[in-house]
Formats: C-alpha cells, sequence, structure tokens
C-alpha cells in the first residue's frame, strides 16, 4: 500500500482536509460536486507510482469542515482554497500540474487564469459551465428545477431529476467519505452551472490547458461545456474512459490518459476558433 500523508489546514471560513501519496511532480485533483478526496483514492494510488498527488474535501465536504453555517458555494473561493493547500504543500518555485472534475474542473481553470507562476498545466474534465451554452436558459432553468425539487421534497427526488445530465441513468455508487448530497444540491449545484470563466483569459492561457470530457458521455449535457470551452481555445476535447465519473471507475487507465496528456497541455495552442 502506498505511504499516505494526512493533514488539516486551515483557510478563512474553513478547514481543508488533504491526502498526499507518492513523490515526484506535484498533481493536485479536484473533485467536484458533492465528492470528496475518496472518490479519487483508487487513481491517486497509480499516479502516485511518479507522482507527488494531493487530494483533498472541498470545502464544505465530507471532513473539510466550514467555520460558520453553510452558504452557497462560489468558485473563487474554491480556488483561494486551491492555491492555499499549493502554497502550503509546494516549495514557492515548483509549478504544479492540476487536474479537475465537474466544479473542480473550473476552479483548476481558475488556477490557470489567476496562479500561472503556480501552475505548469491544467487538464479540465466536463465542467459544468451551462451559462456558457448556446441553449444556456433552458439548461440552467433545468438545474433549477433540480433544486426546487430539492428545496420541496428532498434529496432523492432531486437527484432523479438530474439523471438527464448523465444519459438518463442514475449516477453510479462512488467512494465517499460521506454522503454530502444534500450540501450539494442545496449550495453548489446552481452557484457553478452559472459561473462563467472568463472566456478572453482562458484563449490566452490556452498553452497550459487540456479541456476533456469522458467517452461514455459523448452524448450528455454534462459533456456540452468542456466541447464548447476547447473550440474556444483552439484545441481539441481529449477524450477520457468512462463518463463524467471515469476516473473512479477506470481509474488504471485514466491515470494513463492523464500522464499522457500532461505534456499537451504545455505545447502551443492553434488559432482560437470563432465562438
Amino acid at each position: 500500500m502506498d505511504a499516505l500523508e494526512i493533514g488539516t489546514l486551515e483557510v478563512p471560513g474553513a478547514r481543508l482536509y488533504f491526502e498526499v501519496r507518492g513523490a515526484g511532480p506535484l498533481l493536485l485533483l479536484i473533485a467536484g460536486g458533492g465528492l470528496d478526496a475518496a472518490v479519487f483514492g483508487r487513481l491517486a494510488a497509480v499516479l502516485a507510482t511518479d507522482h507527488r498527488v494531493v487530494t483533498y474535501d472541498p470545502r464544505g465536504n465530507s471532513r473539510s469542515l466550514l467555520d460558520g453555517p453553510p452558504e452557497d458555494q462560489k468558485i473563487e473561493v474554491h480556488t483561494d482554497d486551491a492555491r492555499r493547500l499549493l502554497d502550503h504543500l509546494a516549495a514557492a518555485d515548483e509549478p504544479v500540474h492540476v487536474f479537475g472534475s465537474c466544479s473542480g474542473a473550473l476552479v483548476a481553470l481558475e488556477l490557470a487564469l489567476h496562479h500561472q507562476g503556480r501552475v505548469r498545466s491544467v487538464i479540465a474534465h466536463e465542467p459544468p459551465a451551462m451559462a456558457i451554452l448556446p441553449d444556456a436558459e433552458r439548461c440552467l432553468a433545468f438545474f433549477e428545477d433540480a433544486h426546487a425539487a430539492f428545496l420541496r421534497e428532498g434529496v432523492a427526488p432531486a437527484l432523479r431529476k438530474l439523471r438527464p445530465v448523465f444519459g438518463g441513468h442514475r449516477a453510479p455508487p462512488l467512494p465517499e467519505a460521506q454522503d454530502n448530497n444534500a450540501f450539494f444540491l442545496a449550495h453548489i449545484i446552481r452557484p457553478t452551472t452559472r459561473f462563467v470563466p472568463d472566456l478572453t483569459a482562458l484563449a490566452a492561457a490556452a498553452d497550459r490547458i487540456v479541456m476533456a470530457g469522458g467517452r461514455d458521455s459523448r452524448t450528455h449535457l454534462i459533456r456540452r461545456p468542456a466541447a464548447v470551452l476547447a473550440g474556444r481555445l483552439g484545441r481539441e476535447l481529449a477524450e477520457f474512459p468512462g463518463g463524467h465519473t471515469g476516473y473512479a471507475q477506470h481509474p488504471a487507465e485514466f491515470a494513463e490518459r492523464l500522464v499522457a496528456l500532461l505534456p499537451a497541455a504545455t505545447a502551443p495552442a492553434a488559432s482560437p476558433l470563432q465562438g
């Protein structure tokens, strides 16, 4: 079994639980939605053969406790959390690689924009940036409906409302330290789907960014923003094994693809496509 370092970092308004495995170039994995470090356990174990892999519970999820009452989450605050974690674990002149999935991909993109001296490359897997889609109003209304169902009826009916996002299927069971679905539905789903990345700034940073999607989610709503962002960056959308959570179902194949793409994130980008 790989050696595991566990720690807690105090940040404004919360205490972040984190795990570190392996040695080598630092690779930060950022979970999305209501997920936590446990969802990356198998992937991190594979990657730790040649990387120093950092995973953590985003604030409000599982072991990363809030100092006050829960409130709607902001990508900007989560980005600052990730930056503080990197400052805590990496040397000042040590550039790192970042992989983020779902809302964690939005955090990864913000790191690439605002902390360029710290972040060498970013792979953003299926960020839920629904507000950039041509039919944004309809898509955002869908998530508003799921949020309203949670407020009226609770977690289970709201999760059923979300099934069309993943092709009409129930979300697969995932490793987790704690069930955070209520926090996700109350405080994460609306602000993350409404978040709009700075598309002009992203295009300028395209040489350090790879947009990615799951092979099994090609026809799913959750993959569409990644395809739009790839086009705006003038890059091909990289495909990974599995669907939205392929990193949990196919850790070995996912790790191989991830490591192979890290050099691509630092290669020159093509001319940006017209939006």
